[in-house]
Formats: structure tokens, C-alpha cells, sequence
């Protein structure tokens, strides 16, 4: 699967860590090695499984707000609770076997799980560039052709990506961990570039915003003063952001949501975009689409901030060519940060 490249290099480390810790706290040699990604469905998914398994519920709060899904084999979870109660190798094979699992081996596994999500955190939080909490969620036994898939569980509908890993334990025939993210989930993990904007009006930009209109007045790269354009309408968050931005060096365009941007454009080298606004409605991420048409073969990074954000707000975002996303009132250090990042310069 193309893409997703932070993502699976954020899983790759965590749940190698989550094998050696988990191995620790067994007093075995355990690893989880991450193979491969694809995208699929919920249906794709659970059509094809052969045997039992655990989902266990990821909650992602902060600024990553959504679940995704830890999925064990039924019989490897069997194999690791069982090492953990300090039950007998014989006794732990017959009840692999006959797929036997009970209340004290879900409550060991669970700590197994733990362990897992623990290493998540971990990667996570150093990794991305805004806060982001994962809390475990009870497991969910799953068994096909006995218990029943309904429209929200073991896990909801829908399209997800897919990171398979294997998981391998010496002495022991081992399966899958898969870890199954929700695509719009994933994009706010890792935002990806966007498609070709349509022909036509886009959805939700009526204000006089598709990309066509928006094309009529593209201006083509060239050379220019090297600079950041502000588009805000309230004047004193305008002059907070471009106060903020000063330590660029970069020349300050500021204009309203209204503003002509290809008045705004011309002359510059536009190496970022900043947009102010109150509730992201689609009037404010209109815009979004406006300047990606005034630069359409190399659009300068966007970034939009907001007094609030909804999950859908910030979806739309991203949809509509935004690269990241930033919360009113300011925090000048995750300003400092973002802006550094996409125009490639050193922070201070």
C-alpha cells in the first residue's frame, strides 16, 4: 500500500517494542515484526478470517480523535495468557486446540494488551507534532460462522488500512497481530497529498470557491520576495499570527478571507499560507481551495487555525488542501514548530 509511510514507520517501532516488553513480562522470547499494509473493508476483513479472534478498542483522543483496532489471534492470545498464569505446556496446548478461554486468561491477556498499547503511546506521542492520548479499550472475542457481524461490531463499518505483523515465540506456532486503522483516522495521523481537485464546484465551497473559478486567477510560479500570506478576518488575530511569524524572515502579506490573492501572490515566492478562522465552516475552508489554485503545479503548504475544530471541520480540511491544523488562541511554540517544518527551517 503507497502512503501512509509515517504511520507504518510509528507501528513498526512500537509494536517491536511491545514484542520485547511483552517477552520481559512472560519470561519468553517474544516479537511482533511488522510485514505489510493494505487497505480493506470491515466485510473484506472478517469474510476471510478462518478463526477466533480478540479486537481490542484503541481510543485516540487530543488533536487525533478516533478508534482503531488491535486484533489478535484467539489461539495466540490463548498461548500468552496461559505463559502468564503459569499454566502447564500440555494443559496450554489442549486448550489452544480446543480454542478454551476463561476469565482469568482474558484478564492476563489483557495485561499482554497493555503492554502493547503502552509501547503505542509512547511512539506516538514523540512522534507526531500534536498531542494525542491511546487508552485500551476491553477486548471483544470475535468467533466466525458463530457470533454474528452487526453494523457496529466487533468494530464499525467501513474502509480501513490494514498493518499486518507477525508475531513469533520459539516452540510455539504463532499468527498475526493486525492492526486495522479507520482511513479518515489515518489521515489525521499521517494527511496525505491530495488528488487533482474535480471539474466543477466542490462540495461545500458554493461561496463562490470551486476550483475552477478559483483557476480563472492562478498565477504562475517565478521568482519573488520569499514570503508567508496571512488570511484572516479578525485584525487582532491577524496581527498575532504575523507577529508570531517574524522569526522566518520571511516578508508578512496579510489580507482578509475575501482578499485577491492573486494581488496578494504576485511578486512573491509564497512559501506557506496561514488561515484564521472561527468555526472552519465551509465559507472559511473555501479558501483552501482557492489557494491551491493560484499555485496549481507546486501549492504552497497551508495551514488553517481555528477557535473550533470538530472532527468533521478537520477532515474537510485536509480535504480541501490543507497540510495541518492549528487551535485559537495560539501557542506560540506549536506555531514555531509547524510553520518550521513546512518551510524547512530551522526553529528557535
Amino acid at each position: 500500500m503507497d502512503g501512509y509511510t509515517i504511520i507504518y514507520g510509528m507501528l513498526e517501532t512500537a509494536l517491536k517494542q511491545a514484542g520485547e516488553e511483552s517477552g520481559m513480562l512472560l519470561g519468553q522470547e517474544l516479537s511482533i515484526e511488522l510485514l505489510d499494509s493494505l487497505s480493506t473493508s470491515k466485510s473484506s476483513y472478517f469474510g476471510g478470517l478462518d478463526d477466533g479472534c480478540f479486537v481490542m478498542g484503541v481510543e485516540s483522543g487530543e488533536a487525533y480523535s478516533g478508534q482503531f483496532y488491535l486484533i489478535f489471534s484467539l489461539r495466540d492470545a490463548i498461548v500468552m495468557s496461559s505463559i502468564l498464569l503459569g499454566i502447564p505446556p500440555a494443559r496450554i496446548q489442549e486448550k489452544k486446540r480446543l480454542s478454551i478461554i476463561e476469565n482469568d486468561d482474558i484478564d492476563a491477556f489483557s495485561e499482554i494488551a497493555n503492554m502493547v498499547n503502552g509501547a503505542l503511546n509512547t511512539v506516538f506521542q514523540s512522534t507526531l507534532p500534536n498531542k494525542v492520548r491511546l487508552k485500551l479499550l476491553p477486548p471483544k472475542k470475535y468467533i466466525p460462522e458463530i457470533d454474528q457481524l452487526s453494523p457496529e461490531e466487533p468494530l464499525p463499518d467501513g474502509d480501513y488500512l490494514m498493518f499486518r505483523s507477525k508475531v513469533e515465540m520459539p516452540g510455539q506456532e504463532m499468527n498475526h497481530l493486525d492492526v486495522l486503522i479507520p482511513i479518515v483516522l489515518g489521515e489525521l495521523f499521517d494527511p496525505q497529498p491530495l488528488a487533482p481537485e474535480p471539474e466543477g464546484p466542490a462540495e461545500g465551497a458554493e461561496a463562490g470557491a470551486s476550483a475552477d473559478e478559483a483557476a480563472g486567477s492562478a498565477v504562475s510560479d517565478g521568482p519573488g520576495v520569499d514570503s508567508i500570506v496571512v488570511l484572516e478576518d479578525d485584525e487582532e488575530h491577524l496581527q498575532q499570527m504575523s507577529e508570531l511569524l517574524t522569526f522566518t524572515g520571511y516578508q508578512i502579506a496579510e489580507g482578509s478571507l475575501g482578499a485577491d490573492l492573486k494581488e496578494l501572490f504576485a511578486g512573491r515566492n509564497v512559501k506557506l499560507v496561514m488561515i484564521g478562522s472561527y468555526d472552519a465552516d465551509d465559507r472559511e475552508l473555501a479558501v483552501c481551495i482557492k489557494v491551491n489554485a493560484m499555485r496549481q503545479d507546486s501549492p504552497p503548504p497551508i495551514i488553517m487555525s481555528a477557535e473550533r475544530w470538530t472532527r468533521t471541520a478537520v477532515l474537510k480540511a485536509l480535504k480541501y488542501g490543507a497540510r495541518d491544523i492549528i487551535m485559537k488562541p495560539f501557542n506560540g511554540d506549536d506555531v514555531n514548530a509547524k510553520v518550521s517544518r513546512y518551510c524547512k527551517i530551522a526553529s528557535v
